[in-house]
């Protein structure tokens, strides 16, 4: 059994402890604090209260001796510092143009803990904040696709980008989020799944800026080619923003001929990795000469024609060597070759292992492709049609390793955040979740590029700091939490809270 003790101190205190009784045997689990007051003594019941069984509003701990308190009562406590954080967030970004407070609940409860819409209300209510009847936030998630709530955001997030001081350069990714589901429609389709998923899935294409910032979402079919969603989304964004030049990152499964001439026929620029089995012929006269000698951080330039017929149109390629790529890749080709000599002896079953060489019944290494990627450790490629005259190789370098902050938001959304599983059917509320992760993957990132810690630290730090309302004797007392030093070096790196409106 779990129960609370208060004990009297030397001083004349009453100290409160959170005490463990098992078999007879007591252990003091934590000591709460010290008391010298009523007022002081219901605060400190109360944060006992909240550890123990968060979201309940009464005295029901167990105490060794007697009443809890002794004529305070406390009548509530909130989590006012994390929610007064997060909502300044959601206003400085512009957000409060969206006119629907139960919308930004759902956002900023997301935040605060992924869940349901339904666990969403115990989550509001434990922080401490009026939360609406699920049904409102049904309707708030109906008015969300009626009046194009993302849009709005979009509007606001390129807004706080540009103030931030983003250039025209967009990077560019796309992933799946699978839906616990047994059967396809017409948007929830089995696809490539890079987790090799069979449930039914959607494709999201995710656009930000080169801090990570999310600057557009867009959705499509769970079966529909990676390469096919890049220029619908890139369109999208320019006719939102009206956007005359724009450069967008993305990786080699975005590199196809006719997507680079798309592309570029609609007026984009584009940076793109480069499949690294092209390397040989780009930069033949480069190993004719020196082999595969590089010097570390060696940026190398050619060109290839890419496509065939009226398609075809001639590239630049910018290539670059590195050491600790080397010695990287040269790992993965060992342990390869490892598998493969294994597979050649029979003690390995024959799976997908590269460097295995089949000749009829007999299975062996195929050494000439072992020593061709030998030959390219170390190099990585970017195609580009930016011209050299102003954008060098080592700028087009620099631009498509910001590539990871796409990752990064990914990343978020996913954990963090928990945009999957996907539990709804209809294509309206699959939109709807998309845009209040969307919303919560801004204020995010927003929140930790300011304090320079992750969204996960700041919410459990901030959390457990709960102001607290008490009434000694009829007379109201509202009693503040204490703030640690680690909440306040979180706090003292974000603008002071404007007034709602400001």
């Amino acid at each position: 059994m779990t129960y609370v003790r208060k004990v009297k101190t030397a001083s004349g205190a009453t100290a409160v402890q959170i005490v463990e009784k098992r078999r007879g045997v007591r252990r003091i689990v934590e000591h709460v604090g010290s008391a010298h007051d009523d007022a002081e003594l219901a605060v400190l019941m109360q944060s006992t209260r909240d550890r123990l069984q968060p979201g309940q509003q009464a005295f029901d701990l167990a105490t060794e001796d007697g009443p809890a308190v002794g004529g305070a009562v406390v009548t509530c406590s909130a989590s006012e510092v994390l929610w007064d954080v997060l909502t300044d967030a959601y206003r400085r970004l512009g957000f409060d143009a969206v006119d629907d407070e139960a919308f930004r609940a759902l956002v900023l409860a997301r935040i605060v803990e992924p869940t349901s819409k339904l666990a969403a209300v115990g989550v509001l209510e434990e922080v401490g904040v009026a939360a609406p009847h699920r049904n409102t936030f049904t309707a708030a998630l109906r008015r969300c696709i009626a009046q194009d709530y993302r849009g709005t955001l979009a509007t606001a997030c390129a807004a706080a980008s540009t103030r931030a001081g983003a250039a025209s350069l967009v990077l560019y990714d796309v992933t799946t989020l699978h839906f616990e589901a047994e059967h396809e429609d017409s948007l929830r389709r089995v696809g490539m799944s890079k987790e090799r998923r069979v449930d039914p899935q959607i494709q999201v294409g995710l656009l930000v800026d080169p801090s990570g910032f999310p600057l557009e979402v867009c959705c499509f079919e769970g079966n529909k080619a990676e390469t096919t969603t890049l220029l619908p989304t890139l369109r999208g964004f320019q006719e939102r923003h009206q956007v005359a030049d724009m450069v967008v990152v993305a990786d080699a499964g975005m590199l196809s001929a006719s997507n680079l001439n798309a592309l570029e026929d609609a007026g984009f620029s584009f940076i793109v990795g480069s499949r690294i089995s092209k390397a040989p012929y780009d930069l033949a006269a480069h190993f004719d000469r020196y082999g595969n000698a590089f010097d570390d951080g060696q940026v190398l330039e050619s060109a290839r024609v890419m496509g065939t017929g009226k398609a075809a149109r001639r590239r630049r390629v910018v290539y670059q060597w590195r050491f600790a790529r080397h010695k990287r890749d040269d790992r993965a080709i060992n342990a390869m070759v490892d598998r493969a000599e294994k597979v050649a002896a029979g003690t390995r079953p024959l799976k997908k292992d590269r460097f295995v060489r089949i000749d009829g019944a007999a299975r062996g290494v195929d050494w000439t492709l072992v020593e061709r990627a030998r030959q390219l450790a170390g190099l990585k490629g970017y195609v580009t049609n930016l011209a050299a005259e102003t954008t060098d190789g080592a700028a087009v370098i620099a631009a498509y390793h910001d590539l990871w902050q796409v990752e990064a938001s990914f990343r978020m959304a996913k954990s963090d955040l928990r945009a999957r599983p996907i539990f709804h059917r209809e294509r309206d509320a699959i939109e709807a979740h998309l845009t209040v992760v969307f919303a919560a993957l801004a204020v995010s990132r927003h929140l930790q590029v300011a304090t320079g810690v992750s969204i996960k630290k700041l919410v459990r730090t901030l959390r457990p700091l709960r102001t607290v309302q008490i009434d000694v004797g009829g007379h109201p007392i509202t009693a503040a939490p204490q703030i640690t030093s680690e909440a306040r070096a979180i706090l003292n790196r974000l603008p002071p809270i404007s007034a709602p409106g400001h």
